[in-house]
């Protein structure tokens, strides 16, 4: 089997678990607010992240050097967080995922102005294409918009760029100092808020909190697999899978069968962002290539991104060789 099918099958995988540990958000999400949620698997995820983060060696202080910028980012972070997992607990699991998809495409629009990208025609129609594909799914004047959709907007734009400032700043920072302050934030600032949300737990449903955060560790775990035996074009359209999971668990567990017009709207946003996802692979199309340096599901802050992790273990693998 070639390293580029295995890195496939573990991104298969992940994603496959990553569906999963959504559906565990959404039925939570009927009974607790989403700040909740957020607080308590993130504070489950500590001592998992702590284990990651232990091996780091690299000398250095945790102050950033990019204060604004790391700011920005962790703001960015927090606010995707709560969007993406009240998402999840009030929409249709394939509408949630539909909306997330566009983060491609936002993303290639964000790195223009913060990273100085240059998109082309072909890249640029992708894009325009693209966000048809969201209207189609939002179909704004015939069907009424919730809070849910705009939860879902809020969470694709804010995960994008919070994607694009750790390309901007990614290599002047330290990785644990980027990995840390966004989850530090969500303790902090959802730990205040949580008294004027908070509703008492029942153990079963501090075990889907368990869930949640282990379900998360893993994926991460296999994720970081794939990419270092497949090429990222390989293994970045794999996310896509969380459609199929998405129809399946929806029908099966939450009665919920997707419209024509989510479905369409789905596969233009997909096509869409598989184009920019392979435009980026050839190197004298994209310098920067955002979208393929991302390889991370919207942050949420309760698990690192892959990209801090992957560079965190290439910084100590040479560092030991």
């Amino acid at each position: 089997m070639s390293s580029n099918v295995q890195g496939a099958l573990f991104a298969l995988l992940a994603f496959g678990i990553y569906a999963t540990h959504d559906v565990v958000v959404k039925f939570l999400g009927v009974d607790f607010h989403a700040i909740q949620i957020i607080f308590f698997a993130g504070l489950l995820s500590f001592p998992l992240v702590t284990v990651m983060l232990m091996n780091d060696r690299t000398d250095g202080h945790l102050r950033p050097v990019h204060p604004w910028w790391t700011a920005l980012r962790t703001i960015s972070t927090v606010i995707t967080g709560v969007s993406a997992f009240y998402a999840f607990s009030v929409l249709p699991l394939a509408q949630t995922y539909a909306i997330l998809f566009a983060a491609p495409l936002l993303i290639t629009l964000i790195a223009i102005p913060v990273l100085g990208e240059k998109v082309g025609l072909r890249r640029g129609l992708a894009v325009l294409v693209g966000l048809l594909g969201v209207l189609i799914v939002l179909r704004p004047g015939s069907a009424p918009l919730s809070l849910g959709h705009m939860a879902a907007l809020a969470a694709a734009v804010f995960s994008s760029l919070a994607s694009v400032v750790v390309r901007k700043i990614g290599s002047d920072e330290r990785s644990v100092v980027l990995l840390l302050y966004p989850m530090v934030a969500n303790f902090v600032v959802l730990g205040l808020a949580l008294p004027f949300v908070y509703r008492p737990m029942e153990i079963h449903q501090i075990g889907m909190l368990g869930i949640i955060s282990l379900f998360g560790f893993i994926a991460t775990l296999l994720i970081i697999m794939a990419y270092r035996r497949a090429e990222a074009v390989i293994v970045a359209p794999m996310q896509y899978s969380q459609m199929i999971w998405a129809a399946f668990y929806g029908y099966l567990i939450f009665d919920e069968v997707p419209d024509e017009w989510t479905l369409v709207g789905a596969g233009v946003i997909i096509a869409s962002g598989i184009y920019i996802v392979m435009r980026e692979g050839k190197t004298a199309v994209s310098e920067n290539r955002p979208v393929l340096g991302t390889r991370s599901r919207p942050e949420t802050g309760v698990m690192p991104r892959i990209s801090l992790l992957l560079r965190r273990r290439a910084n100590r693998d040479l560092s030991e060789g």
